[in-house]
């Protein structure tokens, strides 16, 4: 029987690889980690230091340098950085060259709930804790308390995404039936404006009347500028 020398020296050499790759693989696993890496996406403005997410990634004050990578559980780690409140989602990984990096998108505020214990409304008008970190520019909200802010939700966002309100409008009191008044940053009249509701064509009639105003240097004249009506603004002068 004549032997097939090709496949016997394919087979030689798969066994090899193989053996390299496991050598190598157990070799990996077995070396420290060398040091913490914390990239914050999208974001600038810190609500969660370094430090508590250094500490979150590796409990008990255990020094990087003198933990192994085999015994290291990534997923229980993102866990723990994912439970925390100013943390929108994490990701966990080990370079090869041993870097332990977490990639870290906050919780976004877009209002600020002034009750007895202050607090944030997120983007996705969920309650968010105060930062000791820092302290976002965002509108504060007044007035009666409700459980419910997800209402408000697309109202706070387009304060959030449009620069003329975002600069504006610093203040929103909420009345007892629900409706809104909004307070201004620069001028001292109040905005009715009414429900949550047609919240463009309400904005769009606000940016007119602003515009015209401040034009014609009446601006200063009214104490109240109602935006309830559907096709009209309602101002009262002092």
């Amino acid at each position: 029987m004549k032997i097939n020398w090709d496949y016997i020296k394919f087979g030689l050499l798969t066994l090899f690889v193989g053996f390299l790759f496991a050598f190598s693989s157990q070799r990996n696993a077995q070396r420290f980690l060398v040091s913490k890496e914390v990239i914050f996406l999208e974001d600038d403005n810190h609500f969660i230091s370094y430090p508590t997410v250094n500490k979150l990634l590796i409990q008990n004050n255990e020094e990087v340098t003198s933990i192994a990578k085999e015994i290291l559980d990534l997923n229980e780690m993102e866990g723990r950085l994912n439970n925390n409140p100013m943390i929108s989602k994490a990701e966990v990984f080990v370079t090869v060259d041993g870097v332990l990096g977490a990639k870290i998108i906050q919780r976004k505020p877009i209002a600020r709930v002034a009750a007895s214990t202050p607090f944030y409304i997120d983007e996705d008008g969920m309650e968010m804790p105060l930062s000791d970190e820092y302290a976002a520019r965002v509108p504060i909200i007044t007035g009666k308390t409700i459980t419910n802010y997800i209402s408000l939700k697309s109202l706070l966002l387009k304060l959030k995404e449009d620069n003329f309100l975002k600069n504006h409008i610093v203040g929103i009191h909420i009345e007892q039936d629900d409706e809104l008044i909004f307070y201004l940053r620069v001028y001292d009249f109040k905005v009715e404006f009414g429900k949550p509701v047609n919240i463009d064509k309400k904005f769009q009639n606000f940016k007119a009347f602003y515009q015209k105003t401040l034009k014609d240097s009446t601006i200063t004249d009214y104490s109240l500028v109602n935006l309830k009506l559907d096709n009209q603004v309602v101002g009262t002068k002092k």
